[in-house]
């Protein structure tokens, strides 16, 4: 396993983190999330990615449970805040009282004193920005947060907090967690360079386009296992299963195999050649696809095999 700091920060987490939406807590029962996880650790792991709302709490619960027997000083567990945990006014946002109970209720769950990343999970229009800033330094001082970052912030949002930061001599955020893959390019035509040059690393996640990218579905198959087949799972899928795209997805398999990969390693490694990207967030609920994942870490793509990709399924700026 390789690493990678986190913005400009000291942090070091791993190109490969375990994220857990609709994974643990939800699809993966106790025994099996224990044994994902500590598998994951077993192979360099050290980032544990989750959200207060994921499962409506359970999925902390089920990390919580996972990481009790491992050194914690080894973990980086991270986790979000922003959506309503209930339909009380204030059970919500970003303002200072509901991100100190929110912290509070993860820590709860996930049986530790501290938070390594805490994540604003989206903007909030609502509460002054200082606010939020402020509300995360005092949870920094505290001991309560070491780090804190936001995901899925527009450019102006990143740039703002970290102008405010700068000029109050405060902490700016060093993490943005954004949708990337090859079927999912939109950061890299101004995003992804914006956040770098503020100082702030990208999380990826869907790095793997809800399994797509891993070719399960090549041949329009559906596997009875796979998300697609599972229609809670599957909400989010649609634009994915288009069947031009999945046309142009096994079109990548004569390069993952040139390259002695899975397609689920190139699509990886293929996220990481950007510096700007500390770690791809995956998530499983078998130990044979956290093995795989884990097997791009450390892999550069010779710049042939990106121009491959690129002529497939071009970017941007293409």
């Amino acid at each position: 396993m390789q690493y990678r700091h986190l913005g400009r920060s000291g942090l070091a987490v791993s190109e490969i983190g375990l994220g857990t939406w609709l994974t643990l807590g939800s699809s993966v029962d106790a025994a099996g999330t224990r044994e994902i996880v500590h598998r994951a650790y077993d192979l360099g792991v050290n980032l544990f990615d989750t959200a207060d709302v994921y499962s409506d709490g359970d999925c902390e619960l089920a990390l919580g449970r996972a990481i009790a027997e491992l050194p914690r000083r080894h973990l980086v567990i991270a986790t979000k805040a922003f959506f309503p945990a209930s339909d009380r006014p204030n059970d919500r946002g970003l303002s200072r009282k509901h991100l100190f109970e929110s912290v509070e209720t993860s820590l709860r769950r996930l049986g530790t004193d501290y938070l390594d990343l805490h994540q604003a999970h989206r903007f909030d229009p609502e509460t002054p920005l200082e606010e939020t800033l402020r509300a995360y330094e005092d949870l920094i001082r505290q001991g309560k947060v070491l780090y804190w970052g936001v995901s899925l912030w527009t450019t102006d949002q990143v740039e703002a907090a970290c102008t405010m930061a700068t000029d109050r001599g405060g902490l700016a955020p060093v993490s943005e967690q954004s949708l990337y893959s090859i079927v999912r390019r939109d950061i890299e035509a101004e995003h992804l360079g914006a956040c770098e040059s503020a100082g702030l690393s990208q999380l990826i996640f869907s790095p793997l386009a809800q399994g797509v990218l891993s070719g399960k579905y090549g041949g329009g198959a559906r596997p009875a296992d796979a998300r697609a087949a599972d229609p809670q799972r599957s909400v989010f899928m649609n634009d994915y299963l288009d069947d031009a795209l999945l046309a142009r997805v096994d079109a990548l398999r004569p390069i993952a195999a040139d390259l002695g990969l899975t397609m689920s390693q190139l699509a990886l490694a293929w996220c990481l050649r950007k510096t700007a990207i500390a770690s791809t967030l995956v998530g499983v609920t078998r130990l044979a696809q956290l093995e795989d994942n884990v097997g791009a870490s450390g892999v550069a793509l010779p710049a042939e095999a990106v121009k491959r990709i690129d002529e497939i399924l071009p970017g941007p700026a293409s």
